[in-house]
């Protein structure tokens, strides 16, 4: 049977760290915690979970701090699994079976059913929300500041939707604005770096078409009330995209009234 390393990036997950780690525990041969400076107990939790903490400063750049964690890694396979997620008990067992097959051609993507104020989103596109997270470790590197990609010389295949992680994207809303705030900043900067720009009809029309397609075309109406609310907040993650790109590099003057 092939040995796995289970890589987890994390700051400041105290309250999610452990639960994580046990979630991986009947399949991972070494379990790495990369600690972005982490000011709580990540890392005292995650070493009493047996796992090896490596502090490693993210910079704003997740790919890079993934392809750190693989680096690290001593395993012929990787997992990577983030600390608010975890692995179901029939994705275990068939990570289980696919390392005793061993066939190192192949990349598996898993699907996430996430969760929040404890319900389900399975509409909306917010699943399957399939993302590679199983590969060979030889030659596995990742790039991308806002959406990394995995790179590899792989076949991917998708594990049965069944076969999930569950994932606990947001705490409570101030996280969800937190996380809104932050990767509408990344995307901007990523855009202009590709030498994108706004005007004021993206700002409009890219919001309008982003809360209808998740509302109505996937479906997100049938999550109920909080299907409701998320695709009205998707409305403003689009339109912060826009604005912030706009925005990027212009200088907030202070002028006088006679200026």
């Amino acid at each position: 049977m092939a040995d796995v390393s289970v890589l987890i990036l994390a700051k400041n997950e105290e309250k999610f760290i452990g639960a994580c780690i046990d979630s991986v525990k009947s399949f991972a041969d070494e379990i790495i915690v990369i600690d972005d400076g982490s000011t709580d107990r990540t890392a005292d939790i995650s070493r009493d979970k047996g796992a090896k903490v490596i502090s490693h400063a993210l910079n704003g750049d997740w790919g890079a701090q993934q392809t750190f964690a693989i680096e690290q890694a001593s395993c012929d396979w990787i997992f990577f699994i983030d600390a608010d997620e975890r692995a179901t008990d029939r994705l275990s067992e068939h990570i289980k079976k696919i390392l005793r097959a061993d066939d190192r051609s192949i990349a598996y993507a898993v699907a996430r059913l996430s969760y929040f104020w404890g319900q389900p989103l399975k509409h909306g596109g917010w699943f399957p929300d399939y993302v590679v997270r199983l590969l060979p470790r030889a030659g596995s590197y990742v790039t991308g500041f806002v959406h990394p990609k995995i790179h590899h010389d792989c076949r991917e295949i998708q594990l049965p939707s069944s076969e999930y992680l569950v994932h606990y994207p947001y705490r409570d809303w101030e996280h969800y604005f937190n996380k809104l705030n932050f990767y509408t900043t990344l995307a901007a900067r990523k855009a202009k770096s590709e030498g994108k720009s706004a005007s004021l009809l993206d700002m409009i029309a890219h919001p309008i078409w982003a809360s209808f397609r998740m509302y109505f075309l996937r479906g997100g109406f049938l999550d109920g009330r909080i299907g409701f609310v998320l695709s009205a907040f998707h409305f403003f993650y689009t339109m912060a995209k826009y604005v912030k790109l706009y925005y990027l590099d212009r200088e907030n003057a202070h002028v006088t009234e006679s200026e």
